[in-house]
């Protein structure tokens, strides 16, 4: 019997049954034995959810063996591998097909059937999230089954599992639609926060990846503008040392110590704020897309993150910022925004609409509860969807009034997992029983 914890420490389970299968057919004897046994089963990866969607109850099936990409045409850019790739080791082994993911969120350390199965995104206003990459994908049911599914085969079921919080089986094997390997020039700059909001919808439209950081009690804000370069342009990647300097010691070392002095100083936030608003200077470098997409976040915290109507996004960083103001609470991490393009993906947090995306985080040793509920109030009245991995309270029937297609989704699930084999407590909270 194992022990399994998330990243965040915000879940855990003991007393667990490990299965570490290394091919499809592994999976689908132990999903059928499960079954046959009245078990609840759940594939876990790599735990970066900060919500329960991944918490096995019994039984944990662990894809480390099924890691590989199993085949790829640098032609059409098709690309095969086992659903327990890590995103670090598939960008790796894309480079050597001369191929890249078209989008990534920004860090690296998930496997490929969590970041997908849970909604993660990059940002771009053209660019989905990377669910939206997937052109096919092998899915083992409750009953033992192993289906192939795509736009053209059980079509519904690919609608609804390639964002499906695992609730419908477990993926063994997914089919990545990739781009030919590029660089990408990146342009990162403080800019008042004021001008980016303004300006807020020629900044998302100007530049293929758009994003900013606005660190509360500040006027601040730091703005990342990622763009292909022109053919013929080469990379010039940051420097050794300046990267080091401000990716490692700056931005996990130092931003460590300052939120431990947050915890035992909370008076001194807006001070430090302040202080690494002013020390955030320019840079711009080019390196290959994955380096650029994808940072080192070691620091431990909570997170919440929630969808809205692109059009909607400056109003509610607006409103978020005067609740912050006139609340008294000290928050020394910053907040995110980014933008994705409308997708068809029944569970996807950009179904039907052009989304932009507001992620707010804490320390981990600071209090988050009143800061989180306030931000989910905020933007309730705008429809706004909670991303499936991150910190939010709300259930099947506020859901189903934000997603044009969930009862289509619990009708798949209905036919493909009757007896709630792949259920756990998150699944009842956002699917109901």
């Amino acid at each position: 019997m194992s022990t399994w914890r998330n990243w965040a420490g915000t879940e855990s389970a003991t007393g667990l049954e490990v299965l570490r299968p290394s091919s499809v057919d592994e999976v689908a004897a132990a999903v059928k034995v499960a079954a046959e046994q009245g078990k609840r089963l759940k594939a876990v990866g790599a735990g970066h959810s900060f919500t329960g969607c991944s918490v096995p109850e019994q039984v944990m099936v662990r894809l480390d063996r099924l890691a590989s990409i199993t085949s790829a045409d640098s032609v059409s850019g098709k690309v095969t591998l086992g659903a327990g790739t890590g995103l670090a080791k598939l960008n790796a082994g894309l480079t050597s097909f001369d191929l890249a993911m078209a989008n990534l969120g920004d860090i690296d350390k998930q496997t490929i059937s969590g970041a997908i199965s849970t909604g993660t995104h990059g940002t771009g206003a053209k660019l989905g999230g990377l669910a939206t990459q997937i052109v096919g994908l092998e899915l083992v049911t409750a009953d033992g089954s192993v289906l192939n599914c795509s736009a053209e085969e059980n079509a519904d079921v690919f609608n609804a599992a390639r964002v499906s919080v695992g609730a419908l089986g477990v993926i063994t094997a997914l089919t990545l639609q990739t781009v030919p390997a590029f660089l990408l020039r990146a342009q990162e700059m403080p800019l008042p926060l004021g001008e980016v909001l303004t300006g807020f919808n020629e900044l998302a439209d100007g530049n293929d990846h758009f994003e900013f950081y606005w660190f509360p009690h500040t006027e601040i804000a730091l703005t990342k503008r990622n763009n292909r370069v022109a053919p013929g342009v080469g990379p010039s990647p940051v420097g050794r040392i300046r990267g080091w300097v401000d990716d490692e010691l700056l931005s996990n070392r130092v931003f460590e110590l300052t939120n431990r002095l947050s915890v035992r100083r909370p008076g001194l936030v807006r001070r430090i704020n302040r202080l690494a608003s002013r020390a955030l200077s320019a840079r711009e470098y080019v390196d290959s897309s994955y380096k650029v997409f994808c940072s080192e976040r070691n620091v431990v915290f909570r997170e919440s993150e929630y969808a809205v109507p692109r059009e909607h996004v400056v109003e509610v960083v607006r409103q978020l910022r005067a609740w912050i103001d006139r609340s008294g609470e000290r928050i020394p991490f910053p907040i995110e925004v980014r933008v994705a393009a409308a997708d068809d993906i029944w569970l996807s947090t950009a179904y039907g609409r052009d989304t932009a995306y507001v992620a707010i985080h804490q320390y981990h040793r600071l209090p988050h509860d009143k800061y989180f509920d306030a931000f989910e109030q905020i933007v309730a009245p705008f429809g706004a969807r909670p991303h499936w991995g991150k910190l939010h309270k709300l259930g099947a029937e506020q859901l189903r009034e934000r997603y044009p297609r969930f009862d289509d989704f619990l009708a798949v699930r209905d036919r493909l997992d009757p007896q709630r084999v792949f259920g756990n407590p998150y699944t009842r909270q956002v699917f109901g029983a």
